[in-house]
């Protein structure tokens, strides 16, 4: 059985297929890639498979893709070509990333004309995302006719966070009547890392209290309880919460009536202000973590800055859900910056022993870019690195909802 995950933005398609043992409960990523600048001069499809003897392969074809069509169409027969699918009779299924599924996605979901009107009202909510998204499951219907096409939402995940969590303290109407609401995202990678976690801890995800950080230029955490989320840092759109590369996360609302008295900012600057303007690249002119580095590593005060106050802000975080929780069974990083900056992590974990974090400085030191136990081994609350596999969740929920 073959299952292709599919992420639609809006100038590029990103792709994976898996074949998967279902009897060994085996996935084994047969093909992935990216058809790029859709719509654009310089478009290319990249794609990297594992030729008959095992060997990695890569191709890269240059070329004009004018659509999303044309970008799935090439994708299909780029497949084929390499031998990663042998036609589209092969594909037990289409995952599809879906960024927000609002109130009505609880859970992956198989996508009927009914499913595709209710992404399609939820657009004023993510419109950067859910068109996008659409596009892709609606070409895919049309490119692989009878072949099943399922919805993960971004956000479903996190709708087990109860009202006192979700909702704003502003006027019920708004609630009701606009949805104005904290949704919250990265809704898949959280519960990817957590049953990961738990696994590595010995444990059913269900007797599990964890802290989930996805560390990266869109950055989140998450309160889970007992396996489900009962709270997360970002709100109705990615901008509430951490600091991310050119987010700027939390901040006080009046800030938006000053800029606009006092300097004449309209809502479509602001816009830009804050989610591409602010965060780490706001704070020292680079958005990218390893670059801060080595900027405060020559003494540079800015960067110096930038890294202290995302770092007080992660650990805000950490403090206010080890409240919510009480009781905290790990801390668990993830994410490019997550799975790979050891400084990072150990400044987020400096001076909670008092919560029960006691980092291994030494094993800290040691993980990157994998699976790793980096807390000491007297700390009351394990601290863990877990690679994220966004694509190979999406798979196993598509494969859930068609079962």
């Amino acid at each position: 059985m073959k299952i292709l995950v599919l992420n639609s933005g809006s100038s590029s398609i990103k792709f994976r297929l898996f074949a998967v043992d279902e009897a060994a409960d085996h996935w084994q990523p047969a093909a992935q890639g990216a058809a790029t600048r859709i719509g654009e001069s310089g478009a290319s499809l990249r794609l990297s498979w594992q030729g008959d003897g095992g060997e990695p392969q890569t191709r890269d074809d240059p070329g004009e893709i004018p659509s999303h069509h044309a970008g799935i169409e090439r994708i299909a027969q780029v497949l084929q070509e390499t031998g990663s699918l042998a036609g589209v009779g092969e594909l037990r299924a289409v995952g599809h990333r879906v960024v927000h599924g609002g109130e009505a996605f609880h859970a992956p979901t198989l996508v009927d004309d009914d499913v595709i009107a209710a992404i399609r009202q939820m657009i004023p909510l993510a419109p950067l995302h859910n068109p996008a998204n659409l596009d892709g499951i609606l070409v895919a219907r049309e490119l692989f006719p009878g072949v099943p096409q399922v919805a993960v939402f971004d956000t479903a995940f996190h709708q087990t966070m109860p009202r006192t969590a979700y909702r704003y303290a502003i006027p019920g109407y708004l609630y009701r009547e606009h949805h104005v609401r904290r949704y919250g995202f990265h809704g898949t990678s959280h519960h990817y890392v957590a049953k990961e976690a738990a696994a590595m801890l010995g444990k059913p995800l269900s007797h599990c209290n964890l802290i989930t950080l996805h560390l990266g230029n869109g950055a989140s955490a998450t309160a889970i309880r007992d396996g489900a989320s009962i709270d997360t840092s970002m709100g109705m759109t990615p901008l509430e919460g951490l600091v991310m590369g050119s987010r700027c996360g939390d901040i006080d609302p009046a800030v938006h009536f000053y800029l606009h008295r006092h300097l004449g900012f309209d809502n479509d600057t602001l816009d830009d202000l804050l989610n591409r303007q602010s965060g780490l690249l706001g704070l020292c002119g680079v958005n990218d973590m390893r670059e801060v580095h080595r900027l405060a590593e020559t003494g540079d005060e800015d960067a110096e800055l930038a890294l202290g106050v995302a770092c007080h802000r992660l650990k805000k975080y950490i403090g206010a859900y080890a409240a919510i929780l009480g009781r905290v069974d790990a801390l668990v990083f993830t994410g490019g910056i997550g799975e790979n900056d050891a400084a990072v992590r150990e400044c987020a974990c400096a001076e909670l022993a008092h919560l029960g974090v006691e980092l291994d400085i030494d094993a800290n030191a040691g993980v990157q870019g994998e699976a790793g136990w980096v807390s000491r081994r007297e700390s009351r609350v394990a601290v863990l690195v877990v690679p994220t596999d966004e694509e190979l969740e999406i798979a196993r929920q598509t494969r859930e909802a068609i079962a």
